[in-house]
């Protein structure tokens, strides 16, 4: 199987994402063709972000798999889009709900918001506009879909060539994967880095993006049932 050095892998993966965040924005304001102004000033609209999520996701994704076909290797080899073992689910299971436990005991203790502005807004006028459904399909399904195939398919694919270098690779992708959820503040970057570095982990273990995607969609609805009971009983 041919595979993407590392500068082209970083270069496909950039240009995939890139033109999913530009394309989508791009969509979203013909759509809104005469309130274009009022779109850019509410990005944290729940129908906003819901566009955003169903639209650049399946861009990057797409992109991704043109640059595997370029390569002419499987999809589902190259991405790692296999079925893990029983074993590795469990592990994962297990460890992501002790993570998630610890990481909401620290945030409250800290005196810190589990539930951030931009998920408060996004869950409140989604609801208020009809798009509370959408809203948590995309952000439990679409997203994690987008960004497990780009970051822990792709990018890992094509930068994890050995055991040594396998965790600089983990930590350099979970950097990169923090860092473009500017919509949080530090304290939501700093879980995701390290949710970036259990889930980079567990794919190293497992072999399987499909494993990541599933943890990574349980944490996204864990953090989607945390915000509907602050904000339906504790606002």
């Amino acid at each position: 199987m041919r595979i993407w050095g590392y500068w082209a892998t970083l270069g496909w993966a950039f240009l995939a994402f890139f033109v999913g965040q530009f394309g989508a924005l791009a969509i979203i304001l013909l759509l809104h063709a005469g309130n274009a102004n009022a779109v850019l000033a509410s990005p944290f609209d729940g129908s906003m972000v819901t566009l955003f999520i169903v639209i650049s996701n399946p861009i990057t994704i797409a992109l991704i798999a043109f640059a595997v076909w370029i390569a002419r290797a499987r999809q589902t080899e190259y991405l790692a889009l296999k079925l893990p073992a029983a074993g590795d689910v469990w592990v994962g299971l297990v460890c992501l709900v002790g993570l998630i436990a610890i990481s909401d005991v620290l945030l409250y203790l800290g005196g810190y918001q589990l539930v951030t502005p931009f998920q408060a807004q996004a869950y409140t006028t989604a609801a208020a506009e009809g798009w509370l459904a959408p809203l948590l399909l995309g952000a439990v399904i679409v997203a994690p879909a987008g960004e497990e195939i780009l970051f822990r398919g792709f990018l890992f694919r094509g930068w994890v060539r050995s055991k040594r270098d396998a965790w600089l690779a983990i930590v350099v992708i979970s950097i990169l994967w923090a860092a473009l959820h500017v919509q949080y503040d530090w304290t939501g970057i700093l879980q995701i880095f390290v949710v970036g570095l259990f889930v980079g982990w567990m794919r190293w273990r497992s072999g399987s993006t499909l494993l990541t995607f599933l943890l990574h969609a349980l944490f996204n609805l864990e953090a989607s049932v945390e915000t509907a009971l602050q904000i339906r009983f504790f606002s």
